[in-house]
């Protein structure tokens, strides 16, 4: 099937409608507002780059399509007055009945253990983050693009016996993730963008927009108006966190096809951070201390340990939290992702950890550094690693779902991985993307009563969402750099 059959009665696109390119479901456009409490976006972008010569003369105009847009489920919003108990009620009705049940999440857990184990090990004294559920996000739409053993891999990897059970759970966790109703913001997001001049399979086009919520663009390969239109709908679905790194992705004229997903999460914690308590206090990074904002709080809550950490969270005001895990002393960050107590206490899906053996009730006097940390890394060697290796092998790959054209040889070139993080007295505010690029041709103790947890040296944090699951993982040796 030919694209122009494809898009059947697409007209040219208007420089005033190239911001259309960003346009949400008509059923329903959400908007994402730059709110000042805590935000956690995460981009997941794949570029497919293929040897594909474009018509010579003549510019392509940019044209737009939905090949069927997605539509995002309706939630009552938070009702501006507490004491309306009938409002009240339909907000809770309608976020119950937003949630999945998940089941059995060892197939889950399994994935973010060994994915956050196997990206953030090798952090040569530096700070790195990885958003785990973003990932899983990502790689599910790369296996539903590829077929054979390159697909196999990946749903080995993922957990999964077969394409329709990874549908199906990823629906699930995208549902059991979404939330837009004024108090809390966890929405992903997806799109494709696709080379006007080749032929793609309608039905994976299809399926990627049912299951996947993915919206579908089209236009001209490596002209400034496509990439601007991709790189506004990043910011947009980002609510303009990552303007430069979505600066960074430019599709070019070899480009066959590129799939963007999101992650956005916004919250306010439960028990802001008194911003009178913020004082200067010395951190003990790798090389050396330094003086560093550190927020304080003193509240009675939950106290965790293991026989490697300590352990205390902070609640987003109507759902997730964030967890810190602080090493003990001689145990560093990288070694305590491979620490098999730690990896269960990190990745299970009690989002209450209630049923966690070591823990216990006290008063916790908090010494939190404000930390604003970053890191962008590759992720081929850490996916081989995992056991996902054709896909990097144009002799062996297969991507037949998804061109009409079987016969061209196609190969992940580049997985890049960036992110951001953000913590103050209000919330946080998260970032995160990453970019897969495919080309054509062949690669080369029980505690007291009261307790001081000071995170005044290198630790772990992890944000996990209303669903439980870990939105970010991320091991903090600077909390300034």
């Amino acid at each position: 099937m030919k694209s122009n059959d494809i898009y059947d009665g697409i007209t040219d696109i208007r420089d005033d409608l190239i911001a259309g390119a960003n346009a949400e479901p008509k059923k329903r456009k959400r908007q994402i507002k730059q709110l000042w409490f805590s935000a956690v976006a995460a981009v997941l972008v794949f570029a497919v780059v293929g040897g594909i010569m474009f018509r010579s003369g003549g510019r392509v105009e940019l044209h737009t399509a939905a090949i069927a847009q997605a539509v995002y489920p309706e939630m009552v919003q938070y009702p501006s007055d507490p004491s309306d108990y009938a409002a009240i009620d339909a907000w809770y009705s309608s976020k119950a009945a937003q949630r999945r049940d998940l089941g059995d999440v060892s197939d889950l857990q399994s994935f973010f253990s060994r994915s956050s184990a196997a990206f953030l090990t090798d952090t040569e004294e530096k700070n790195k983050v990885y958003s785990p559920l973003n990932v899983y996000m990502a790689l599910s739409m790369l296996a539903q693009v590829t077929d054979g053993q390159s697909r196999e891999q990946i749903l080995t990897l993922l957990g999964s016996d077969s394409m329709e059970d990874l549908r199906k759970r990823v629906n699930d966790v995208w549902n059991a993730n979404y939330r837009d109703d004024g108090a809390l913001t966890s929405i992903l997001a997806n799109s494709l963008w696709l080379n006007e001049n080749l032929e793609f399979k309608q039905d994976a086009m299809d399926i990627l927009a049912e299951d996947f919520y993915a919206s579908s663009y089209r236009g001209k390969m490596g002209s400034g108006e496509f990439n601007q239109a991709l790189q506004d709908w990043l910011n947009e679905q980002t609510g303009g966190l990552l303007q430069e790194q979505a600066g960074n992705v430019k599709m070019d004229r070899n480009t066959i096809l590129a799939l963007a997903s999101t992650v956005y999460y916004t919250g306010k914690w439960n028990n802001d951070f008194w911003k009178e308590a913020t004082a200067s206090q010395t951190f003990h990074t790798p090389t050396g201390d330094r003086e560093i904002d550190f927020m304080h709080q003193s509240e009675w809550d939950l106290y965790f340990w293991g026989d490697h950490f300590t352990s205390v969270r902070q609640r987003f005001e109507t759902g997730g939290y964030m967890w810190f895990l602080l090493p003990e002393k001689g145990v560093t960050p990288e070694e305590l992702l491979n620490d098999a107590e730690a990896q269960e206490f990190l990745f299970t899906n009690d989002k209450y950890k209630n049923d966690w053996p070591k823990m216990h009730s006290l008063t916790i006097n908090k010494s939190i550094p404000k930390f604003d940390v970053s890191s962008q890394f590759d992720l081929i060697s850490g996916l081989m690693s995992l056991g996902v290796t054709d896909v990097f092998d144009s002799t062996v790959s297969d991507f037949t779902p998804m061109l009409e054209d079987e016969s061209i040889p196609v190969r992940v070139s580049e997985v890049s991985h960036a992110a951001r993080v953000l913590i103050d007295e209000d919330g946080s505010t998260a970032a995160a993307f990453t970019v897969i690029m495919m080309t054509e041709g062949a690669p080369t103790a029980p505690p007291e009563e009261e307790v001081d947890f000071v995170l005044d040296r290198p630790f772990l944090f992890c944000i996990t969402g209303d669903s439980g699951l870990p939105l970010f993982v991320g091991v903090v040796n600077y909390p300034v750099e």
